[in-house]
Order: structure tokens, then C-alpha cells, then sequence
């Protein structure tokens, strides 16, 4: 059976991932910008100037998704003390 300081480590971890992950994808986007966008403009077929839009719409979701579904539990079985 799987303890509730279990859970609280795993999702500490997943959370430093997920962070470590948002910020190297934002890095990779801002100094990378002009690369990127050559490739996913040939692989999907898509208009570069459309591409700026879709990697917003990602990060912000993968930052609300990691601090919903990862963070938020995190400090909260942190304050509860586990």
C-alpha cells in the first residue's frame, strides 16, 4: 500500500520535472525561436507566423496542468504535514 509521504515525494519529483521541462522548452523557444519554427513549419505544414500562437497556447497550458495536477496537491499534503 502506497503511504501518503509516497505520494507527497513522487509528486515533489514529478513537479521538479515538470518545471525543469517548462523552463527548457521556454528557453528553447526564446533563443531557439527561428529553428524551431523551420522544423514544425515542414513537419505539420503550418504557417510560421501561426506557429508563435500555438507554442504561447502550449506553455500556458502545460503550466496550468502542471501547477493543478502536480504542484498544487504538492503543497497541499505538504501543509497537511506528510
Amino acid at each position: 500500500m502506497i503511504t501518503l509521504s509516497q505520494i507527497t515525494e513522487v509528486l515533489g519529483w514529478a513537479a521538479v520535472i515538470n518545471i525543469a521541462y517548462l523552463i527548457l522548452a521556454s528557453l528553447s523557444i526564446m533563443f531557439i525561436k527561428e529553428k524551431i519554427t523551420a522544423i514544425h513549419s515542414k513537419l505539420f505544414d503550418t504557417d510560421k507566423n501561426e506557429l508563435s500562437s500555438k507554442y504561447f497556447d502550449f506553455l500556458s497550458s502545460y503550466k496550468v496542468a502542471t501547477l493543478v495536477f502536480i504542484v498544487a496537491p504538492y503543497l497541499a499534503l505538504k501543509i497537511m504535514g506528510y
